[in-house]
């Protein structure tokens, strides 16, 4: 366990409260494309698995519940307020700021017209387009009641399945005996997305 062993020590029982605020700024903050939830969920369930992490596991689903499902709220929000001038290209007449990718908003709306209102609990588990489905949902007028208990019901589903899927495999033995590198694995794939990101941006 190498070095992440002080690193994590050092965080004690701040460690759920900045995976809570990771998993909040992803959808509220309209940044998921440089921070995908699911490689962090996947690897703080392994290293407290592994006994890396001092708080416990459910300590972890709380914080990370919560952070995940007050961000969507936000974002909501944010696409009820200004959704409009988001779905809309600058080369359609809309006022999309320019650090915002226009693919990955225009994925999102067709994801959200494609499910309809259980978007918001499938978008969970799809990266980049969750991050833009509560502003779609927001612009597209979904009834905040309606939208709040998608976004609690699909942030619950979505937290516990990751953190016991990496619960499970931080029990296998290669995994325990090896958590640095399994880690660093997890934050390499997290990464992709944000890097094809970037890539399509400068060839566009």
């Amino acid at each position: 366990m190498a070095y992440l062993d002080p690193l994590l020590a050092s965080l004690g029982l701040w460690a759920p409260l900045l995976v809570g605020a990771v998993l909040f700024a992803e959808t509220g903050l309209l940044v998921g494309f440089f921070l995908p939830g699911d490689s962090l969920l996947f690897a703080v369930a392994v290293l407290a698995s592994s006994g890396v992490l001092s708080a416990s596991i459910w300590v972890f689903a709380g914080a990370a519940w919560l952070g995940a499902a007050l961000g969507d709220q936000v974002g909501y929000l944010i696409g009820q307020r200004w959704g409009s001038r988001l779905l809309v290209s600058r080369e359609d007449g809309g006022h999309r700021p320019r650090w915002l990718s226009g693919h990955h908003i225009d994925a999102a709306h067709r994801f959200f017209l494609e499910h309809g209102h259980k978007a918001v609990v499938l978008a969970r588990f799809v990266p980049l387009v969750r991050t833009f489905t509560p502003v779609v949902a927001g612009a597209l007028a979904m009834p905040r009641r309606r939208f709040t208990v998608y976004n609690v019901l699909g942030g619950l589903l979505w937290v516990v399945l990751l953190l016991a899927a990496g619960w499970y495999l931080g029990e296998v033995r290669f995994v325990a005996d090896h958590v640095d590198l399994v880690t660093l694995g997890l934050v390499a794939v997290s990464l992709v997305p944000a890097g094809v990101a970037l890539l399509r941006r400068r060839a566009a």
